[in-house]
């Protein structure tokens, strides 16, 4: 309607001068709604065309969004095991800080896994000196065998000796009893040395193995029990937490409620979505007008930050089916990132609020280089002007938002 208005002040209305005091032409006689067409249709004509085409040229360079927003990240309060709550220590909509405990479980067999755990370490290094003392009973015992088997073998020799001197002492008998009893010392003296060994072992590899393993289920014990202490993440305030003493959480069927960060930006970071025919028009440095609803009457100023260089509607996974672009595929828009030119200009729009925004091409760069014709100087002067028309249209969204939001749209 506004460019209508525009285009006909430079067509419809001189023509209806022309015919009305040029011609000598008045109004509800020659000029009557029948006769409008006919003697307004060069005007009428003319002035449709270049409504379109100021349509056109204005929302091309200086295209609009109405989806514009602010996006967050929240954390959910998700306890790594299942439980049933115990104690709760914090209520809906506190602010935490980080490290905070918030609520904990029920951890009656965690903490008797830990004391079972303990009990194993002590009773594994309370082995440690019943194992020594193994091994010193088992030393002894070799020493002995040793001295045995010395004692048998000097009582063979001297049968052996006495035989070759085919003395009436030594006699067959004897000589076989000293040679077994030298076998036996000498079985006697293995058999130490074996146990010496497994006391060796035993002191040296499996009770510190054993140890080991029990510190090991100690500290998963320890792990488990730690579960069931639940702490805040990060800095923020506590959102959608009803628990109650008594209610069961559960890892993935129910989170206990969302913690959403205190600060997400030191400068507010806003994704405006712009139509793909925008692309070759908005430039990271443009200038953009935007205005939300959490903040009414007010128009902010913002600058383009960063572009988007992909478009999401060009997204495909890997699947058991061919791709076919014409099936299921919307057209998809162009993200854009915004920043307050303003330090502190956003800090009273709510995180998260609808916004809309208009862009804003500037040539000021081209036609200060000079080396552009005259035509082309006048088109982007004309093309920068009409920026204008934009932003009256906004300010007219401004200011009737609150209308259409809370009157017009059934409040």
């Amino acid at each position: 309607m506004l460019e209508f208005l525009l285009c006909s002040l430079v067509t419809i209305f001189p023509d209806y001068l022309f015919r009305r005091y040029w011609q000598g032409k008045k109004w509800g006689q020659e000029i009557n709604l029948f006769s409008v067409w006919y003697e307004l249709r060069y005007g009428l004509t003319t002035c449709l065309l270049l409504t379109l085409a100021l349509i056109t040229v204005v929302f091309y360079y200086h295209p609009s969004a109405t989806n514009v927003r602010s996006f967050f990240r929240t954390v959910t309060i998700l306890p790594e095991t299942g439980g049933r709550v115990s104690e709760v220590l914090v209520e809906n909509g506190q602010s935490v800080k980080g490290g905070q405990l918030l609520f904990r479980l029920d951890s009656a067999s965690q903490e008797a896994a830990v004391l079972a755990a303990k009990t194993r370490i002590l009773q594994t290094e309370a082995s440690i000196p019943v194992a020594e003392a193994n091994l010193a009973a088992a030393s002894a015992t070799v020493e002995m065998a040793k001295a045995n088997l010395a004692q048998a073998e000097y009582d063979l020799d001297q049968e052996r000796e006495l035989a070759d001197k085919n003395s009436s002492a030594a006699l067959e008998q004897r000589l076989v009893r000293a040679s077994n009893l030298a076998l036996v010392r000498q079985n006697e003296l293995e058999a130490a040395k074996a146990n010496q060994l497994a006391a060796q072992e035993r002191l040296k590899e499996q009770i510190p193995a054993e140890l080991e393993t029990a510190k090991a289920s100690l500290e998963q014990a320890e792990a488990e029990l730690a579960k069931t202490y639940i702490y805040a993440g990060v800095d923020g305030s506590v959102e959608q937490f009803t628990l109650q003493v008594g209610d069961y959480v559960n890892p993935i069927l129910r989170p206990a409620g969302i913690l959403i960060p205190e600060k997400f930006s030191s400068n507010k970071r806003f994704l405006a979505s712009f139509g793909q025919i925008s692309a070759p028009v908005i430039k990271v440095g443009s200038y953009v007008e935007m205005s939300c609803l959490s903040k009414p009457f007010t128009v902010i100023p913002m600058v383009v930050v960063d572009i988007q260089d992909v478009l999401p509607s060009g997204q495909i996974r890997q699947e058991d089916r061919l791709l076919d672009p014409q099936i299921g595929l919307l057209p998809g828009s162009l993200t854009v990132f915004l920043e307050p030119v303003y330090p502190g200009s956003v800090d009273e729009v709510l995180t998260g609020s609808t916004c809309l925004a208009n862009a804003y091409s500037n040539h000021h760069d081209v036609l200060h280089e000079g080396d552009v014709g005259s035509v082309e100087r006048v088109y982007l002067h004309a093309v920068d002007t009409l920026g204008l028309v934009h932003a009256i249209i906004l300010r007219i969204q401004v200011f009737m938002l609150p209308v259409f939001s809370l009157v017009l749209s059934g409040h």
